[in-house]
Formats: structure tokens, sequence, C-alpha cells
């Protein structure tokens, strides 16, 4: 595997190194030695899947707060989407920066989140599945949101959506209060 940094402090493309021959492919997408060795999080004890049918579906900006912040390693199973990390740590060099990634399940690459960072991303294509590892159990009372085109962030969508659901349209824009405390980086 080959982590490529990005403008967000602590995220990474998680790219394959395959082995092809005419069978087919053969990589290595997860190691939690690997993963450790690059101070990432490598225990992840929940595992989600997100479907979308059309084109243009817009989920996010999600985190999850203080206690049980979560990163997370996320790739597309099926087609390709615009995902997008938020740094919302107030002591990141990165704070309030943005990264993105086209995930594509052709080039099986990956995206990891660290804890303190909102998520989001918008579908490129029709029939799009994300599987999500998260390095934390999902808590009801934790989870937050941001707006998708929170001026704050400046986040150069390809796009815009044509489907968002309600809660996510309803999101507040960004302020630090909405933060609680995540750990320092």
């Amino acid at each position: 595997m080959k982590f490529v940094a990005t403008a967000v402090t602590g995220a990474f493309i998680v790219e394959i190194d395959a082995l092809s021959d005419e069978r087919g492919l053969f990589a290595r997408t997860f190691c939690a030695e690997t993963f450790a060795a690059q101070g990432l999080a490598w225990a992840y004890p929940q595992c989600n899947v997100s479907t979308s049918i059309r084109r243009g579906t817009l989920r996010g900006l999600h985190y999850q707060a203080d206690p049980k912040p979560e990163a997370k390693l996320v790739r597309a199973t099926c087609g390709r989407v615009f995902d997008v990390a938020v740094d919302l740590r107030p002591d990141s060099p990165s704070y309030l920066k943005w990264a993105a990634v086209e995930l594509d399940a052709a080039r099986h690459n990956a995206f990891y989140i660290p804890t303190g960072c909102a998520h989001g991303f918008l579908t490129l294509e029709d029939d799009c599945t994300l599987f999500y590892q998260m390095s934390e159990a999902y808590a009801p009372d934790l989870a937050r949101g941001v707006r998708w085109d929170d001026s704050a962030f400046g986040i150069a969508w390809p796009f815009a959506p044509d489907v968002i659901s309600e809660r996510d349209a309803a999101y507040p824009d960004y302020n630090q209060e909405m933060v609680l405390s995540f750990p320092s980086i």
C-alpha cells in the first residue's frame, strides 16, 4: 500500500500495490501493522456500507464528537464518488482546510480520514456503494454535521447535488463552539 498525504493533516489517499496476471488482480487493501506504523487508526470495531442510486447524491458533512471521535477508512466498492474531509481540529495546521479524492471502485483506492474531520461525498455516477471501516462504534448522541456548502470551508464540489437528505441540508454553518474538543494531533 502507498499512503499519499493530502491538504488535511493526517488524511491520506491509500493506493493499492496490485499484482496482476491473466487471472486478474490481487492486492492488500488493509493491514493493521502497516496502518499502525503510519500512526493511523488500525482497529475498526464497526464497518458500514452506503449505497446511493443516483448521480449527484450528496451525503455529509458528518463527524462524531468526543468522547468517541471516529477515524474512517472509506473505499468505493461500486462506482465513483468525490469524497471530502474537512479539518475541524482547532489546533491543526490544516484547520478548516479540506481535501478530496475521487474514490473509484475500478482503482481500488481508499481515503483515510482522521478523527476531528467532517466527511462527505458526492456521487459522480449512478449506483455507487461505499464501504467504511470505523475506529469507533456509532454513538447517535454524538453524531454531528455541518453544511456541505459552508463558505468557511470553500469546498470546490464538481457540481451541485441533485439529491440531499433533509437532515444534511439543514445542518448549520460551522462555528468552533460546535466541536467538542477533538484530541490533539
